[in-house]
């Protein structure tokens, strides 16, 4: 699990010292992974224990092992410069091996347990992605409903309960009207499953379960000329095309181990 991932998921319990440390580790990650732990304590004005205790609070033994883990992360280049076809099949295929490795589980199982599912998007590819996310789950007879706005949401939020599942799909993660609404349905105990890019993010640290993707620019033209970068949105689309078929796997899972918990109970 990626840093970031763990930050988010243990946000709620970090103390103000603790978010100093992290944004230093983020402003100086290739630093960091060179650093001993009294360097770091002092760059951030904190004592080595302190440090220690922020490490254990991600859900590491020690700052050892947090070092350790941001040596093994490779970054994933925010815009690629060189030849764009080679980039480009680089980068897919560092993404193909994120994507297909990950746990979709946890996912899956909100999904499966879920009375209704809802969808909110927050800008037009992300709409894209919800689309496609509903038409892929269809085949099972998931229904995704969407959310078109802040109005339609509240209006649905007087009837949830924790049986039903949201889903947000936003790049950053930031947008106003996702963590708003994030922020709603925690305290209502709703469960909600985010997919946001690998980055630390208010929505992502308040899902129940958070997808990342990493997308990336590519420079298309040699003089900008007031041309945005091309930036490649294939991870989203990746991302919930393996999570449907490895949630039909875990369907087939849980019916399997359903036989085979009947074979061996037989009334």
């Amino acid at each position: 699990m990626k840093i970031e991932e763990l930050f988010n998921q243990h946000r709620d319990s970090l103390g103000e010292t603790d978010l100093i440390i992290w944004k230093y580790i983020l402003r100086n990650r290739q630093a960091v992974r060179r650093i001993s732990i009294h360097e770091l304590a002092r760059a951030c004005a904190v004592s080595s224990t302190t440090v220690v205790r922020f490490a254990q609070k991600l859900g590491f033994d020690g700052f050892g092992e947090l070092k350790a883990v941001l040596k093994m992360e490779e970054a994933v280049p925010e815009a690629y410069q060189e030849n764009v076809i080679e980039d480009l099949r680089t980068f897919y295929g560092k993404t193909e091996e994120r994507i297909f490795s990950r746990d979709f589980d946890p996912a899956s199982r909100l999904v499966h347990e879920a009375n209704r599912i809802f969808t909110f998007a927050s800008g037009f590819v992300q709409e894209n992605v919800t689309r496609e996310l509903a038409r892929l789950f269809f085949y099972d007879n998931v229904l995704l409903y969407d959310i078109p706005a802040r109005e339609e949401f509240y209006s649905i939020l007087q009837g949830v309960t924790r049986d039903d599942l949201f889903i947000f799909v936003s790049l950053s993660g930031e947008t106003p009207n996702v963590t708003e609404f994030a922020r709603e349905l925690k305290l209502r105990d709703v469960p909600l499953i985010s997919i946001t890019k690998l980055h630390d993010n208010t929505l992502a640290s308040l899902s129940t379960v958070n997808l990342y993707v990493s997308p990336a620019e590519f420079p298309l033209y040699e003089k900008a000329d007031g041309h945005a970068p091309f930036k490649s949105m294939m991870p989203y689309f990746l991302l919930v095309e393996v999570w449907y078929v490895k949630y039909r796997m875990y369907l087939n899972q849980q019916a399997a181990e359903g036989e085979s918990g009947e074979q061996e109970n037989p009334v």
